[in-house]
């Protein structure tokens, strides 16, 4: 820390500003730090967030993750496809049209053609606002100063997409730290986006280790989503896939996703606890539907290898709402007036 008593005229000078008053013949030091109180902060008039992908996507810098071929390339271009066309993004949200920039950085224009045509399937939109790169120098070698210019040169620009962030990371540095390497990697994008206003999306790896915290998959140190604004986590499980999102600017959210092959379209479905819920009474009414003996709790979970305690607890809903109806001690069917509806894929 600085000692003012002990520093010298020049060195003061670079931490404050001196002000002299003429007529009372006094100097006013005035720091360089905390020049805005709350007071005036209040007072201020911001411009309100404008959101790109609302509950998902807002200004600034993004981090899509997920481990491969899990479908983030088709999520990152369908919505790329959505802000450039100002349609629907999964299906249901709305979005304002913006200008986007697109680096495939693991694909060519063959894929990224064919790509397209399946998922706008013969749709006759304009889409001269999505723009497409296949090669771009890492960050450090100019691709920072590439970014910049489409964005200054685009008037609407609105998204910039980097599909994958290893292909334009910096290169590390041997003195720094992990945490370090991989914040300052993402700096130049994070501060591109502050500066302009528009969402940058970066696309990248979860690792291969599971964690209770979804967010605590993503590849790389914590300086990797302590850079980012926004972290998405596309999971694919068991009982479904699922787009985990936290924020700087959004409520934390888990949306259940579906993937249409023949589009190549994820769409959401809902909160993800109540569709998983949905789709678990479904399970258990076919299940049940299919038995030729009533059905115990247990024998349901080993069955449809859902937790024991989901089973237990949703028999009880069902059983309330008249679906189910016990026969026995601890034992389920349907129940006889048929109020359950079963649908049984074949």
């Amino acid at each position: 820390m600085l000692d003012f008593a002990q520093a010298s005229p020049t060195e003061t000078a670079e931490v404050i500003e001196t002000t002299v008053d003429a007529e009372a013949g006094t100097v006013q030091v005035r720091p360089k730090l905390g020049r805005l109180n709350a007071t005036a902060l209040l007072a201020k008039r911001l411009p309100t967030i404008e959101h790109i992908v609302p509950g998902y996507i807002q200004p600034g810098l993004s981090i899509v993750a997920g481990k491969p071929k899990t479908g983030k390339s088709w999520l990152s271009l369908g919505l790329a496809v959505a802000v450039a066309t100002g349609g629907p993004a999964l299906g249901n949200v709305p979005v304002k049209q913006g200008s986007v920039l697109y680096l495939a950085l693991e694909d060519n224009e063959r894929r990224l053609q064919q790509r397209l045509r399946q998922i706008l399937q013969e749709q006759e939109v304009a889409l001269d606002g999505l723009y497409f790169e296949t090669e771009c120098p890492r960050l450090d070698a100019g691709g920072a100063e590439a970014i910049r210019e489409w964005v200054d040169a685009t008037e609407d620009a609105r998204m910039v997409i980097v599909d994958v962030f290893t292909k334009i990371r910096p290169e590390r540095s041997s003195s720094e730290t992990g945490y370090e390497s991989d914040y300052r990697a993402l700096m130049p994008l994070k501060q591109l986006a502050d500066e302009t206003s528009i969402a940058v999306v970066v696309v990248h790896h979860t690792r291969k280790m599971a964690a209770e915290d979804p967010f605590e998959t993503v590849s790389g140190t914590n300086g990797i989503t302590g850079a980012a604004d926004t972290i998405l986590i596309l999971d694919r499980g068991g009982q479904g896939t699922t787009l985990y999102a936290r924020g700087r600017d959004i409520e934390e959210i888990e949306t259940a996703l579906l993937f249409d092959k023949q589009s190549g379209a994820w769409s959401a479905q809902g909160p993800a606890a109540e569709v998983r819920r949905s789709d678990e009474r479904q399970a258990i009414l076919a299940a049940l539907a299919e038995g030729a003996s009533p059905m115990s709790p247990t024998e349901l979970s080993i069955k449809l290898d859902v937790p024991n305690a989901n089973v237990r607890q949703l028999l009880q809903r069902m059983l309330s709402s008249g679906e189910v109806s016990k026969r026995g001690r601890g034992l389920y069917v349907l129940n006889e007036e048929g109020d359950g509806e079963v649908v049984i894929e074949e």
